[in-house]
């Protein structure tokens, strides 16, 4: 039987490097996790003397980090790893960047880095967990594979959109910066807004569907571009949100609504005769 031995209490880098192992090592799917006190190895036992037998986070063997001060964790280490079994992986790449910072206390130079809201990410929540599930570990591992899991896909979609805004057509409106893309990922709307474009429309080039979304400041009133929208396409569906700040042509939550027949180039061109 395969085994990961890791520490009681598990952190964001024990249970992270955990789920490398049982993600990426072919074979280790349905390994075992066993706990040890930080520090120690399973049975006294050499850190890598068993090959069925991996310590990550634990033990001072090459997936731990606490033998030295080098700006690395256990996390590292096990990419590392993949990276020679499967080529390097830019998502995890970036995932475990994040939780180096972490495990190096450099969380607390993030921006605005004691509100409220950092308590909603998963060092938050983990935190959270080992005050509820102290006395099962295997309980907050499982929670953030979870996690873990959930964050491997957002990253792949924010990193597919941040290749989409390369491609992105530019507009002016009154309001600033405007930003156009015909893609399936939605995501992109999220990476415009992020970088402070005012404006940004997205059609999907299977659906036909169209969003439009503004950064939520009151002087953008989306009203006059809807009522137009409306105009032109008095057959398709389109809905002004009550924020006044979106104004949406189909979804998937209903499939009776009708997409857009225009182009992303007339959709961009009624926005910058509109909202000039």
């Amino acid at each position: 039987m395969k085994t990961i031995v890791t520490h009681i209490g598990p952190d964001l880098d024990a249970i992270t490097s955990t789920w490398l192992v049982k993600t990426f090592f072919p074979g280790w799917e349905e390994a075992e996790i066993v706990f040890v006190p930080a520090g120690t190895t399973l049975n006294k036992m050499a850190p890598d003397s068993d090959a069925d037998i991996i310590h990550v986070d634990t033990g001072f063997g090459r997936f731990d980090h606490h033998q030295t001060d080098a700006d690395t964790c256990a996390s590292v280490l096990v990419y590392e790893e993949i990276k020679k079994l499967h080529g390097a992986d830019p998502v995890l790449e970036r995932m475990v960047a994040v939780v180096n910072d972490v495990d190096h206390f450099r969380e607390v130079f993030y921006p605005n880095a004691s509100a409220d809201y950092w308590e909603f990410w998963v060092v938050g929540q983990i935190d959270g967990w080992r005050l509820i599930y102290g006395d099962a570990p295997i309980k907050i591992m499982e929670l953030g594979f979870q996690t873990l899991d959930g964050i491997y896909k957002v990253m792949l979609n924010k990193m597919w959109a941040e290749k989409e805004l390369e491609n992105a057509v530019i507009f002016d409106t009154k309001w600033g910066k405007g930003m156009g893309f015909e893609t399936v990922n939605d995501e992109v709307i999220h990476q415009a807004q992020k970088r402070g474009y005012k404006v940004v429309i997205r059609k999907d080039p299977k659906k036909g569907y169209v969003r439009i979304k503004t950064l939520p400041l009151p002087e953008i009133d989306l009203t006059a571009l809807y009522e137009r929208l409306k105009k032109d396409e008095p057959d398709s569906t389109w809905f002004l949100h009550a924020s006044r700040h979106m104004v949406l042509n189909g979804s998937a939550k209903n499939p009776d609504m009708k997409p857009s027949l225009k182009t992303l180039v007339q959709l961009v061109d009624v926005i910058k005769e509109v909202c000039a």
